[in-house]
This record gives structure tokens, sequence and C-alpha cells, in this order.
């Protein structure tokens, strides 16, 4: 291929979805070749269908061909993200329930994992060890129970993080109730078990399900009250949305 060729490409969708990560699809054209034109047609958030045109690109075509496939990556492994979080926050509109996201994200991309979740209209639980405190089956085993490991953490941590106990069955639930922590995350509880820590809480603290969510049950568990509902599946498994980069005729 000549080195002076120019051509314009279009980005179109091959499914119907929520589009994110248009903004890193930008970054990338423009690291390979500065001088690439980028149009977009489509912002973050954005529903497409089958054969909407999201971007424009104008400039040289092996820079434009060198950054297609880094591009196209990044757009489907995000707005894949985006879809099907959008598709759990549809099912649960009429509850007041909120869908959130783990740290189950991939190595290096969860600062873009997490912005897909937010283009869904889900929300992002903490980015790390450093902005919440989870306290989780090791750390009560470590700490001998969860009323010593509440205690620490209050005692050792930055006043402002919150605490949250994860705890596998009612009898957890109340020792950890007992002990005051912001949040109280309850893992693979049944619906009935929802309910039960939901009339037992009272709206004393908040309340988290986790564990096996999907897009068939995940009304069902909101309608049992809890507060949040989080889903490692929107990180780590749902599917990507299908891209393809045209040449404009």
């Amino acid at each position: 291929m000549d080195d002076s060729n120019r051509s314009e490409f279009d980005i179109k969708s091959r499914q119907e979805g929520i589009i994110s990560g248009l903004y890193l699809v930008e970054t990338v054209f423009r690291l390979v070749d500065k001088k690439i034109a980028f149009k977009k047609f489509k912002d973050e958030g954005d529903e497409v269908e089958i054969g909407d045109i999201l971007a424009r690109i104008q400039g040289n075509s092996i820079s434009i061909l060198t950054a297609e496939r880094t591009a196209l990556n990044f757009l489907s492994h995000m707005s894949g993200i985006a879809s099907a979080t959008s598709l759990m926050a549809k099912k649960i509109k009429n509850t007041n329930t909120k869908i959130m996201c783990t740290r189950k994200t991939t190595p290096n991309l969860r600062v873009f994992e997490k912005f897909a979740v937010l283009s869904g209209g889900g929300k992002n639980h903490r980015f790390g060890l450093f902005d919440g405190i989870l306290i989780k089956d090791n750390h009560i085993a470590l700490s001998g129970s969860i009323k010593e490991a509440i205690k620490k953490a209050k005692n050792s941590s930055d006043k402002s993080l919150k605490i949250e106990v994860e705890v596998d069955n009612i009898d957890q639930f109340q020792e950890a109730l007992e002990n005051n922590p912001d949040i109280i995350l309850l893992d693979n509880f049944s619906t009935s078990e929802l309910k039960k820590a939901v009339e037992i809480n009272n709206d004393k603290v908040l309340l988290e399900a986790s564990g096996s969510v999907n897009i068939e049950n995940v009304l069902d568990i909101a309608m049992t009250g809890v507060d949040f509902i989080s889903s490692g599946w929107l990180t780590h498994s749902s599917p990507s949305l299908d891209f393809g980069l045209d040449l404009k005729q």
C-alpha cells in the first residue's frame, strides 16, 4: 500500500446495544497518527441499532488500519459491558435497587470496564483497597469473629472510608448488624433469606446482594428490597458487542 494513500472509514454497529469507549477509540487512532480526523456521531451511553454509524475516520490508510483492531477491541469489550449493565438496570428500573459492578475486572482494564458500567446505567463499587473496606471471610477468620474484624477496621482505617462486611448466612448477618458497619453484603442468599435480612435490618444499614446474579433472577433479587445488587458477570463474562470498520465508498 502506498504510504501517501488516504481514505475515509466509518465505524458501524453490527448489533443493537449501548455504546461505551468511543473516547478511547479516538485516543487509539490519534496515538497511532495525530493527523487522523475523527468525527463522532454517537455519545457514550447512547443506544445503537444494526447499521448505525458511530464515527467517521479520515487520514492515512496505513495508520487507520494499524489502529483498527486495538480500537475496535476496546469498543466491543466496553460496549458489551455497557449493554449487559443496561439490560440489568432496565429489568429493575421500577424498584429502588441499583446495579453495581465488582472488582472482578480484567488486569489493567478496570478503569475502562467500570466506565462502561456507568455508560450502561450502573453504579461503581470501590475501585480498590484504597477507597473502601470490605471485610470478607478470610479477614473474619484471621480476626476471630465478625465483631473483632469490624472493630479492627474502625480503629485502624481512614474514618471517611465506608466499612462493608460480607456474610454467608442469617446468623452472620445478625452479628454484623449488631456491630454497625456501613454496608452488609449478603453473599449467595436465597430470595427468602434476603427478604428476612431486609426485614430484620429495618433500614439500619445499607444492604447489598451478590452471588450468581444474572438477567433471569435480578428482578426477583431487587424485589426483596435490598439497596444494591453487585454482579461480577458484568465485567468478567458479558459478551462483546460487534462493530466493523468499513471503507466509505
